[in-house]
């Protein structure tokens, strides 16, 4: 029987300084303000820490409606509308650049070559 007790206040104990830091270090409390719930926590043996863990402490962020984020940098589609927007730009800008290489390599016809070119094809008419 004195094992119980000893293992009941252990339980309590430890009950009691998860409840005290837990209250403490929430940025917000529900139901009381939170001098309250640390005079519950440690006046009432076993319940208060009990009545902290239901109904005082906050709302985990798992259960809370999700916000939108604050900066665009934070938001997962204006990041995709970025890249493909900044795809975009880059695709046409390399289109652009790869017709002003093509245009750059190809020879310009020397003035004798186009004359004799001419000639050639004056010789073949009938």
């Amino acid at each position: 029987m004195v094992r119980l007790f000893i293992f009941l206040a252990a339980v309590a104990l430890v009950l009691l300084i998860l409840a005290l830091i837990s209250s403490l270090a929430a940025e917000r409390v529900r139901n009381m303000p939170r001098f309250a719930w640390v005079l519950v926590i440690l006046l009432i043996p076993i319940a208060g820490p009990i009545a902290w863990f239901l109904s005082g402490r906050p709302v985990s962020r798992a259960h809370r409606p999700s916000r939108r984020p604050a900066a665009p940098d934070d938001d997962p589609d204006f990041l995709r509308s970025m890249d493909s927007e900044q795809s975009r730009r880059d695709r046409e800008l390399l289109n652009q650049w790869e017709r002003e290489m093509r245009h750059s390599e190809e020879p310009e016809p020397s003035p004798e070559t186009h004359d004799e070119q001419h000639d050639q094809q004056d010789r073949d008419r009938p």
